[in-house]
């Protein structure tokens, strides 16, 4: 298997600081199922490439098979998976380039942290779906995808296309984006993975695609193939991406009858050519159809909070809000439907997210008069910018979690010390109410899981309490606490809101 890395920054050979991988050596890399290596086959000022080559033994990957994979025995041992891109190179690709996933970089990390022009290459890639679901699954990541079918044969043109596309992807992307696009979606495309599939794949997944699956067009695609269509391990992710917050939208799950046909799939059938049966039993048909008619249509907590927080501000009577961490911008469109919000400015850090949140709010076809009532732009929150002044209202939805707590007291002073809206509306998970949701709860009751990563920490009730405390003492707030989603009469809400008012000041004499 290959897959070539490739940019024409200046100078280019910078390429290996964000690799970790030195251009002047050939660095090996033992994987359970064969070796990788990585290379340079071009490194200059201009143009560098990284090539990682992977070299499968069928030997050693059959002998590493676990006891309950179906036993095809001239398929173990004749099949594609030395030459064709999939959960392999996905697998050796997380080995390898481990530092470079999380987009840290000591030496660069100011490109770390930025997109640089690449062009990725893939000469063999299996794709269920063929070259239309490569660009269906590209493209809106900002890659220009050329994706074509490779015929059965050459001298049989009659014979039609095989299953396998040749893959290039260029844009400006973050090269930590850029490998963490292909560890997730080259198992998808193939619709199979070489391993089975636990309850530890959806943290890989939210890791790998937290900052970008929630908001793709084909996000239960994505998902479902991912998970090997094991819809208790679906159903915890969606779960854990609407805790995002801004990139996940109402049509996250599937309609119910999608829901039992693909459970009557994982019954019938394994996942990859090494998958075990289905440790949920074989009735899974049954089970997903008892639980979808009993549960009902849910509506995700994401859209409740969202819909919370738009009353609140409708209530206060804000006429002008400014979204800080408006990510790709579901609230600022929700607040853009109500006239009554006269001017709504989201602002991000992530540049990648403010022009998701254009191109979902349709800035260059809004008519004028509405065109006129938002602006967006760049800003870390951390940091004194005139331009969060002057709104009624300011929104810190599921936002202050990220920030490393030695930075808090940075963003306080901001926002209510210098911006200082009448109003800030802050909200923020409730930690205690992890237990509720599956794969974050410790079984042997210790600490439950945070619910997202990027988290720097979670809330109890009273810890939020006693943050909002503080910020009221330090700069003359007063807060009001109010729950979003169930309140659970043990735990409480899933999502736990701080509403903060200037109080009027009396007339001067």
């Amino acid at each position: 298997m290959l897959l070539t890395i490739s940019t024409t920054m200046s100078p280019a050979t910078d390429l290996g600081f964000l690799l970790h991988k030195h251009p002047d050596r050939v660095q090996e890399f033992g994987q359970s199922f064969g070796t990788a290596r990585v290379l340079y086959p071009e490194a200059s000022e201009h143009r560098c490439t990284a090539a990682l080559l992977l070299e499968v033994d069928p030997v050693r990957l059959v002998r590493s098979r676990g006891k309950s994979s179906p036993d095809f025995s001239l398929g173990q041992y004749v099949n594609d998976r030395p030459y064709a891109a999939s959960s392999l190179l996905a697998v050796a690709l997380a080995d390898v380039f481990r530092t470079a996933r999380t987009g840290r970089c000591t030496a660069r990390q100011e490109l770390a942290d930025g997109p640089i022009p690449l062009e990725l290459g893939l000469p063999a890639l299996p794709c269920r779906g063929g070259a239309d679901l490569a660009r269906r699954l590209f493209e809106p990541l900002g890659w220009q995808v050329e994706a074509t079918a490779v015929p059965l044969d050459d001298d049989f043109p009659e014979w039609g296309d095989s299953r396998y596309v040749r893959l290039t992807l260029r844009g400006e992307v973050r090269l930590a984006d850029a490998l963490n696009h292909l560890y997730v979606l080259l198992p998808v495309l193939d619709d199979a993975k070489h391993y089975w599939i636990a309850g530890d794949e959806v943290d890989k997944l939210i890791r790998a695609g937290g900052g970008w699956l929630g908001a793709h067009p084909e996000r239960v695609l994505i998902t479902r193939r991912y998970l090997g269509r094991r819809w208790a391990l679906a159903r915890t992710a969606f779960a854990r991406l609407a805790e995002i917050g801004d990139d996940v939208e109402e049509s996250l799950e599937p309609p119910a009858e999608e829901e039992i046909a693909d459970a009557q799939h994982d019954s019938d059938t394994t996942t990859g050519t090494d998958a075990a049966p289905d440790a949920d039993g074989a009735d899974g048909a049954g089970e997903a159809a008892e639980e979808s008619q009993a549960a009902g249509p849910r509506t995700p907590l994401n859209t409740v909070r969202r819909d919370t927080v738009v009353s609140v501000l409708e209530e206060i009577g804000a006429r002008s809000v400014v979204d800080l961490g408006c990510g790709s911008g579901q609230l600022v469109s929700a607040l853009l439907s109500r006239p009554s919000f006269t001017r709504v400015t989201g602002v991000d850090v992530s540049a990648r997210a403010l022009a998701m949140a254009a191109r979902k709010l349709r800035l260059d076809r809004m008519p004028d008069a509405k065109r006129a009532r938002v602006e967006l732009f760049q800003g870390s929150l951390t940091y004194t910018d005139a331009r969060f002044a002057g709104h009624d209202a300011a929104v810190l939805m599921e936002v202050v979690e990220h920030v490393d707590p030695p930075r808090l007291p940075a963003l306080e002073r901001v926002v209510f010390g210098v911006a200082r809206p009448r109003h800030v509306v802050v909200t923020t998970p409730n930690v205690e109410h992890n237990v509720k949701y599956e794969g974050l709860a410790d079984p042997e009751g210790g600490p439950s899981r945070m619910r997202h990563p990027d988290h720097r920490f979670e809330w109890t009730r009273a810890e939020f309490a006693a943050w909002a405390a503080g910020v009221c003492d330090a700069y003359g707030y007063e807060a009001a606490f109010r729950p979003v989603g169930e309140d659970d009469p043990e735990v409480g809400p899933p999502t736990q809101m701080a509403v903060f008012r200037l109080p009027a000041q009396p007339p001067t004499p």
